[in-house]
């Protein structure tokens, strides 16, 4: 086989919008290849499908369904890991939120040495990506592959939570993306047409899956990267009739925080020393593979309704089955609308330069373990997101075969900041929920719990809170000798290999990842066929 131009590893939110990109050039041979398979599920195109395939208790094709170690300041529990697992990754499973961050998020990265990643140099790609119904402006972009649109479920608690937070003091903001982040409104959603517009919907059109220079292979789990000395030469990926080697002149991994760091060391590249101990030969010795993971760590305040009008209702099989069908008729109902429509974000304390806490509002309760599925009781709850967290943890292997599920320690609050914050929020939260807006539906607080604070509070916390799906920085570029990756996203200690996703991010953004992962995968592929570009014209 004659070697590709660019082998791409994960078609999730960077792969999938890397291998459209990359194989607009006729004369660039791309193959992209995923663990999953197909992305033609009504689980996944169903906004509501959410609930089947991301909760622990629905074990789904489409989920890696990882787990951390024992997380000693949570009460030493596993917390639930979902990863996407077909075309589209991630974003075939998550909460369709589109949020970009803070302005500040991405100069912070500039400050760090990551030349070229400020605000300014990042917003032009995330326009590029967009098709916001917003309308073309200095924010927004129209006619890019990814639908982003303002549809919010017509729902009165909705609304009654956006104008309980104005009541409590929390400006309005109508668009998040826009000038400013801080505010309460509505988020825009990654929905078309009363469908999910994951990347693989996005980018992997049928007129894009059909170009001669893209392959795509799915249910080919990648064992290693394949090295002459030091130079990536492919790819040896693990396919249902056995292992099979695929030659390419750049190696390009779009993985994610878990399974780009867990491929590199497997292929050699990561902390000598553990390599060694599981027998796996050093190419290269970089300490921090795996290092620097960063989580937004999520805490629900839920209360009881006094009116039976919440989503609740859903758990009735009839109510069930009718919304799906409005759905598979239609593409209406409320199974085509993301779950989380209103949000805000809010500081916790004077002087800070942007917000450290999102709260994304649900009007359902459920388990605060995000388990269990749809409760019969009505309620509605607030999920208060810690925004920067300053804790630290790994990603390591727990044995050489590429099938294991590698070990994840987020370390969650381990930093003592990330416990205040929290608890801040959470405060900010109940104000809200104590507004007249909120207060005519209001039966009492189910959880923490009327009256809970103090020492009774830290310890519900470390009880019930969980992620929010959100890791990063395991694979960080920077300019220092440490960094994995340059700011070109190549590794540091090989050639002809690439990182592109999440894992990137020398520091976690201010909000949910897919928009910022994809703004990655835009800005990489632009830049690769610029130095193509030069190099042919040399």
């Amino acid at each position: 086989m004659d070697p590709c131009d660019f082998l791409i590893v994960g078609a999730g939110s960077a792969g999938c919008a890397l291998a459209a990109r990359l194989s607009e050039d006729p004369g660039t041979r791309v193959t992209l290849i995923e663990a999953g398979g197909s992305d033609r599920s009504m689980l996944i195109n169903m906004p509501a499908g959410i609930a089947q395939i991301l909760p622990p208790e629905h074990r789904s094709e489409f989920n890696w369904g990882y787990w951390t170690v024992p997380q000693r300041h949570l009460d030493g529990r596993r917390l639930f890991w979902p990863r996407g697992r077909a075309l589209g990754g991630s974003s075939a499973i998550n909460g369709m939120v589109y949020i970009r961050g803070h302005a500040s998020d991405y100069d912070r990265w500039a400050q760090l040495g990551c030349t070229g990643w400020g605000w300014a140099d990042v917003l032009p790609f995330f326009r590029a990506a967009e098709d916001s119904d917003r309308g073309a402006s200095e924010w927004h972009g129209t006619g890019g592959p990814l639908a982003v649109t303002r549809r919010m479920l017509p729902h009165p608690l909705n609304h009654a939570f956006i104008a309980a937070a104005i009541e409590a003091g929390i400006p309005p903001n109508d668009d998040f993306n826009g000038p400013r982040l801080e505010g309460a409104g509505s988020y825009d959603s990654t929905i078309r047409n009363g469908q999910r517009c994951s990347a693989a919907r996005a980018y992997l059109t049928p007129a894009v899956r059909r170009r001669p220079n893209l392959a795509i292979l799915t249910g080919a789990l990648a064992e290693r990267v394949l090295f002459d000395g030091r130079r990536a030469t492919g790819v040896r990926v693990r396919l249902p009739d056995g292992a099979r080697d695929i030659p390419a002149r750049r190696v390009i991994l779009a993985g994610g925080a878990v399974n780009s760091p867990q491929l590199l060391m497997l292929s050699g590249v990561g902390p000598a020393a553990h390599l060694a101990a599981l027998g796996i030969p050093v190419v290269a010795d970089r300490r921090d593979v795996g290092a620097n993971l960063q989580d937004h760590l999520d805490v629900i305040v839920q209360w009881r309704c006094r009116e039976p009008i919440t989503l609740n209702g859903n758990a009735n099989p009839v109510t069930k089955i009718v919304s799906a069908l409005k759905w598979i008729v239609a593409k209406s109902g409320n199974a085509s609308y993301m779950p989380t429509a209103a949000g805000a974000f809010v500081a916790t304390r004077e002087g800070l330069a942007a917000p450290d806490i999102q709260m994304h509002f649900m009007p359902v309760m459920g388990n605060p373990h995000g388990v269990g599925g749809v409760q019969p009781e009505h309620g509605y709850q607030v999920h208060v997101c810690q925004l920067r967290p300053e804790s630290r943890g790994t990603i390591r292997l727990a044995s050489a075969d590429p099938a294991a599920h590698p070990l994840i320690d987020p370390n969650y609050l381990d930093a003592p900041e990330d416990l205040r914050t929290l608890l801040a929020g959470i405060d900010i939260a109940r104000t809200i929920g104590r507004q007249p807006a909120l207060a005519r539906y209001n039966a009492g607080e189910a959880w923490p719990g009327e009256g809970v604070e103090g020492d009774a509070l830290v310890a519900k916390v470390r009880a019930w809170a969980e992620t929010i799906y959100h890791p990063v920085g395991t694979c960080r570029m920077g300019a220092d000798p440490d960094a994995v990756c340059t700011p070109a996203l190549h590794v540091n200690g090989v050639e002809g290999l690439m990182v592109v996703d999440a894992s990137i991010m020398p520091t976690l953004v201010s909000g949910n990842t897919n928009a910022p992962t994809i703004m990655i995968a835009e800005k990489t592929a632009a830049a690769i066929r610029a130095e193509r570009l030069l190099r042919a014209a040399a």
